[in-house]
Protein backbone atom coordinates (compact mmCIF):
# COMPACT_ATOMS: atom_id res chain seq x y z
CA UNK A 1 0.00 0.00 0.00
CA UNK A 2 1.12 3.35 -0.92
CA UNK A 3 2.18 6.04 1.69
CA UNK A 4 1.14 9.64 1.52
CA UNK A 5 3.76 12.12 1.67
CA UNK A 6 6.82 12.07 -0.95
CA UNK A 7 4.72 9.96 -3.48
CA UNK A 8 2.35 11.40 -6.72
CA UNK A 9 -1.39 12.38 -4.68
CA UNK A 10 -4.65 12.05 -6.87
CA UNK A 11 -7.21 13.96 -5.17
CA UNK A 12 -10.78 13.27 -6.40
CA UNK A 13 -13.69 15.77 -5.91
CA UNK A 14 -17.22 14.86 -5.22
CA UNK A 15 -18.16 15.36 -8.21
CA UNK A 16 -15.23 13.81 -9.88
CA UNK A 17 -16.07 10.34 -8.15
CA UNK A 18 -19.76 10.49 -9.22
CA UNK A 19 -19.03 10.92 -12.82
CA UNK A 20 -16.23 8.24 -12.51
CA UNK A 21 -18.89 5.78 -10.69
CA UNK A 22 -21.19 6.39 -13.32
CA UNK A 23 -18.70 5.60 -16.05
CA UNK A 24 -18.31 2.44 -14.65
CA UNK A 25 -22.00 1.42 -14.47
CA UNK A 26 -22.11 2.32 -18.22
CA UNK A 27 -19.23 -0.02 -18.23
CA UNK A 28 -21.18 -2.47 -16.24
CA UNK A 29 -24.42 -2.29 -17.70
CA UNK A 30 -23.97 -4.79 -20.79
CA UNK A 31 -22.02 -7.46 -18.61
CA UNK A 32 -25.27 -8.20 -16.36
CA UNK A 33 -27.81 -9.01 -15.77
CA UNK A 34 -26.64 -8.81 -11.87
CA UNK A 35 -29.36 -9.82 -9.32
CA UNK A 36 -27.15 -8.06 -6.51
CA UNK A 37 -23.89 -6.24 -5.27
CA UNK A 38 -21.87 -6.94 -2.72
CA UNK A 39 -19.66 -3.96 -1.79
CA UNK A 40 -16.26 -4.11 0.26
CA UNK A 41 -16.99 -1.52 2.71
CA UNK A 42 -16.17 1.06 3.48
CA UNK A 43 -14.49 2.40 0.17
CA UNK A 44 -17.12 0.58 -2.03
CA UNK A 45 -20.26 1.79 0.25
CA UNK A 46 -21.17 5.11 -2.32
CA UNK A 47 -19.59 3.76 -5.49
CA UNK A 48 -22.26 0.72 -4.94
CA UNK A 49 -25.14 3.01 -4.20
CA UNK A 50 -23.76 4.67 -7.34
CA UNK A 51 -24.12 1.78 -9.43
CA UNK A 52 -27.01 0.65 -8.16
CA UNK A 53 -28.98 3.53 -9.03
CA UNK A 54 -27.98 3.72 -12.28
CA UNK A 55 -28.33 -0.29 -13.13
CA UNK A 56 -31.81 -0.55 -11.05
CA UNK A 57 -30.30 -3.54 -8.46
CA UNK A 58 -32.02 -3.30 -5.22
CA UNK A 59 -30.07 -5.99 -3.65
CA UNK A 60 -27.16 -4.43 -1.91
CA UNK A 61 -24.78 -6.43 0.81
CA UNK A 62 -21.58 -5.66 2.29
CA UNK A 63 -18.63 -7.73 3.14
CA UNK A 64 -16.27 -5.80 5.94
CA UNK A 65 -12.37 -6.95 5.34
CA UNK A 66 -10.37 -4.93 7.60
CA UNK A 67 -6.66 -4.64 6.95
CA UNK A 68 -4.68 -3.13 10.10
CA UNK A 69 -1.65 -0.78 8.33
CA UNK A 70 0.02 1.95 9.59
CA UNK A 71 -0.31 3.30 5.95
CA UNK A 72 3.23 2.67 4.90
CA UNK A 73 2.31 -1.47 4.94
CA UNK A 74 -0.89 -3.33 4.59
CA UNK A 75 -1.22 -6.00 7.55
CA UNK A 76 -2.75 -9.15 7.92
CA UNK A 77 -6.52 -9.45 6.80
CA UNK A 78 -9.66 -10.37 8.67
CA UNK A 79 -13.49 -10.42 7.63
CA UNK A 80 -15.46 -8.70 10.11
CA UNK A 81 -18.63 -9.48 8.26
CA UNK A 82 -19.00 -11.69 5.87
CA UNK A 83 -21.83 -11.77 2.84
CA UNK A 84 -25.08 -13.04 3.78
CA UNK A 85 -25.90 -16.17 2.84
CA UNK A 86 -28.94 -15.35 0.95
CA UNK A 87 -26.66 -13.26 -1.55
CA UNK A 88 -24.14 -16.28 -1.60
CA UNK A 89 -27.22 -18.41 -2.89
CA UNK A 90 -27.51 -16.61 -5.47
CA UNK A 91 -27.03 -18.09 -9.46
CA UNK A 92 -24.63 -20.44 -9.20
CA UNK A 93 -24.02 -20.44 -5.53
CA UNK A 94 -20.53 -19.29 -6.26
CA UNK A 95 -21.60 -15.66 -7.36
CA UNK A 96 -22.79 -15.48 -10.96
CA UNK A 97 -25.33 -12.70 -11.04
CA UNK A 98 -23.22 -10.82 -8.37
CA UNK A 99 -21.68 -7.49 -8.58
CA UNK A 100 -18.83 -6.93 -6.55
CA UNK A 101 -18.13 -3.21 -6.18
CA UNK A 102 -15.16 -1.45 -4.76
CA UNK A 103 -13.49 2.33 -4.59
CA UNK A 104 -9.92 0.85 -5.51
CA UNK A 105 -7.97 -2.46 -5.90
CA UNK A 106 -3.91 -1.59 -4.90
CA UNK A 107 -2.49 -4.54 -4.65
CA UNK A 108 -5.58 -6.74 -5.19
CA UNK A 109 -4.73 -8.86 -1.55
CA UNK A 110 -8.77 -7.92 -0.24
CA UNK A 111 -10.31 -8.71 -3.92
CA UNK A 112 -8.73 -11.88 -3.71
CA UNK A 113 -10.30 -12.69 -0.36
CA UNK A 114 -13.91 -11.75 -1.75
CA UNK A 115 -13.21 -13.36 -4.76
CA UNK A 116 -12.43 -17.08 -2.99
CA UNK A 117 -15.74 -16.46 -1.40
CA UNK A 118 -17.16 -15.72 -4.80
CA UNK A 119 -15.41 -16.70 -7.26
CA UNK A 120 -17.80 -16.08 -10.43
CA UNK A 121 -18.94 -12.90 -9.20
CA UNK A 122 -18.10 -9.53 -11.69
CA UNK A 123 -15.05 -7.26 -9.72
CA UNK A 124 -15.18 -3.86 -10.28
CA UNK A 125 -13.36 -0.79 -8.94
CA UNK A 126 -13.88 3.09 -9.63
CA UNK A 127 -9.56 3.46 -9.68
CA UNK A 128 -6.95 0.16 -9.90
CA UNK A 129 -3.25 -0.01 -9.53
CA UNK A 130 -1.34 -2.13 -11.28
CA UNK A 131 -0.69 -4.85 -8.82
CA UNK A 132 -4.55 -4.83 -8.06
CA UNK A 133 -5.84 -5.05 -12.11
CA UNK A 134 -5.32 -8.78 -12.32
CA UNK A 135 -7.82 -8.99 -9.59
CA UNK A 136 -10.60 -7.14 -11.09
CA UNK A 137 -12.91 -7.58 -14.14
CA UNK A 138 -13.79 -3.46 -14.62
CA UNK A 139 -12.00 -0.74 -13.84
CA UNK A 140 -12.73 2.97 -14.93
CA UNK A 141 -9.33 4.59 -13.91
CA UNK A 142 -5.67 3.50 -13.84
CA UNK A 143 -3.28 5.21 -11.54
CA UNK A 144 0.51 3.94 -10.68
CA UNK A 145 1.28 2.20 -7.77
CA UNK A 146 3.16 5.00 -6.39
CA UNK A 147 0.10 7.55 -6.05
CA UNK A 148 -2.08 7.83 -3.31
CA UNK A 149 -5.46 8.45 -4.13
CA UNK A 150 -7.33 10.73 -1.53
CA UNK A 151 -11.08 10.14 -1.49
CA UNK A 152 -13.66 12.81 -1.03
CA UNK A 153 -14.92 11.15 2.35
CA UNK A 154 -11.35 11.90 3.52
CA UNK A 155 -10.73 15.14 2.73
CA UNK A 156 -11.36 18.31 3.83
CA UNK A 157 -10.97 22.04 2.32
CA UNK A 158 -7.10 23.65 2.90
CA UNK A 159 -4.55 25.80 1.36
CA UNK A 160 -2.36 23.75 -0.78
CA UNK A 161 1.44 24.55 -1.74
CA UNK A 162 1.94 24.70 -5.69
CA UNK A 163 3.54 21.64 -6.84
CA UNK A 164 6.83 23.96 -7.77
CA UNK A 165 7.30 24.82 -4.16
CA UNK A 166 6.56 20.95 -2.95
CA UNK A 167 2.88 20.73 -2.65
CA UNK A 168 1.32 17.82 -3.52
CA UNK A 169 -1.12 19.77 -6.36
Amino acid sequence: MAAPGPNKAFPVSWDQFHRDARAMAWRLADKGPFEAIVCITRGGLVPAAIVARELEIKLIESVCIASYHDYKSQGELKVLKDIAPAVRAIGDGQGKGVLVVDDLTDTGKTAKVVRAMLPNAHFATVYAKPMGVPTVDTFVTEVSQDTWIYFPWDMGLSFQEPIRKGGQG
